[in-house]
């Protein structure tokens, strides 16, 4: 029983500035298939950061957050590196994980997904009356002394479905940093049944302000303003284990998450936490790419690709596509199949098979999937917890970059 739930579900899809951390918890995806999963993430990535224009002003194209240096990306991590708050973090199932935040006083407490591919945080609100927002926690304005009211209407498409709302504004709390005046969505028209079964309340997007619904400014955005951090960066450290969920890092970089030192990529363009990719391997199979961009994306477990290389990549690897679109190998195999190799700006970033292929009670799925092409400035290439879970990840809105190193 709990075999088929997990697949089913996988595939369904602090007050001083400085350097805060927050515990995330995992919980199994609730989309309904990889169909889903992949069909949201073209929407996501597709056609509609065409008519996105970065915001002056507030962290957008008008700030310069740290100065650029004469050569470019040379800077070190020890910049960066800080003091916080360590916390043990909680892990299901290696699909998909969120964090508690607090919205309002007396505080409110909510579970949401932390999104690198959305800009906007919503969460449902007491005037939903679905059947999926009376298990979910909701907000409710006339419990808090520090709402304001707001009214615009909202409306986003996450892998989950539609949500649907108005715009509000109160305090925000995550982890010890307490965010005021932040506007959010109250959701009264959920994504449907999918979210009823999700342990998840809402999203906190914490990509570039450019993507932002309704130019809602970001919650990352607002805590840089309000000088709650020393440094413009956030980082991931995915975690693999069910003792070890992993952490959310805020304002600094946590040494003791990775080894080695931290490669750092450019942005290509300054919507998604997307980077140059310029060759892909598996095993003696190589493939080069032009003036091709992999978006960073916290909020999906797949390594997202085009469906015709899904397709390669699953065969060379000896796995077959069940009837509900699934791919799957022999767990025999798995310890002997080949490095999947990400080159990123340049530089290689090797997976071995544990982390492309998910064992789920002794059925191994293949976290490699399909995405459309056919959409206009599209970024079908997608590295999601899969990639993370391996690699420890700072997001540097100051430099426009993503650092890499191996994450232990």
């Amino acid at each position: 029983m709990l075999l088929s739930a997990i697949v089913t579900l996988l595939l369904l899809p602090f007050a001083s500035a400085g350097v805060h951390k927050f515990k995330l918890k995992k919980m199994p995806l609730v989309s309904p298939g990889h169909a889903l999963e992949t069909t949201y993430l073209a929407e996501k990535y597709g056609v509609q950061a065409l008519y996105q224009h970065p915001l002056m002003g507030a962290g957008g194209a008008g700030r310069n957050i740290r100065p650029h240096t004469e050569d470019g990306l040379s800077w070190t991590q020890e910049e960066l590196i800080g003091g916080g708050h360590n916390v043990p973090l909680s892990n299901f199932m290696n699909t998909q994980y969120y964090t508690e935040i607090k919205l309002g006083s007396p505080p409110q407490t909510f579970k949401v997904v932390l999104d690198t591919g959305s800009s906007n945080l919503w969460v449902p609100s007491i005037r939903c009356e679905s059947v999926a927002c009376f298990v979910h926690a909701k907000y409710d304005s006339a419990s808090s002394s520090t709402y304001k009211s707001n009214g615009s209407a909202f409306s986003a498409q996450y892998s989950i479905g539609a949500v649907k709302g108005f715009v509000s504004q109160d305090t925000l709390t995550i982890g010890d940093l307490t965010v005021r005046h932040q506007d959010f969505a109250e959701v009264v028209e959920d994504p449907g049944p999918t979210f009823t079964f999700g342990k998840y309340d809402g999203f906190l997007g914490l990509a570039y302000d450019a993507l932002s619904v309704n130019h809602i400014v970001p919650p990352f955005y607002n805590m840089l303003d309000q000088g709650l951090l020393d440094e413009p960066v956030f980082s991931f450290r995915i975690g693999s284990s069910e003792e070890d969920g992993g952490q959310a890092t805020f304002g600094g970089i946590d040494e003791s998450a990775y080894s080695g030192d931290i490669t750092y990529a450019p942005v290509r363009r300054k919507a998604y936490w997307e980077v140059e990719l310029n060759k892909v391997t598996l095993g003696s199979e190589e493939l080069e790419l032009n003036n091709t961009g992999a978006a960073i994306d916290t909020s999906t477990p797949l390594i997202l690709v085009p469906n015709d290389i899904a397709d390669k990549l699953n065969v060379q690897i000896g796995a077959t596509r069940s009837w509900n679109n699934r791919y799957q190998v022999p767990c025999s195999t798995v310890s002997s199949l080949p490095d999947l190799v990400f080159y990123l700006d340049g530089k290689p970033y090797p997976l071995n098979s544990s982390y492309y292929i998910l064992d789920v009670q002794g059925s191994c799925i293949s976290l490699i999937a399909g995405v459309g092409t056919n959409l206009p400035d599209s970024i079908p290439w997608i590295l999601g917890d899969a990639f993370l879970r391996r690699y420890y990840t700072v997001f540097d809105f100051g430099r426009d970059a993503v650092g890499f190193a191996r994450s232990v």
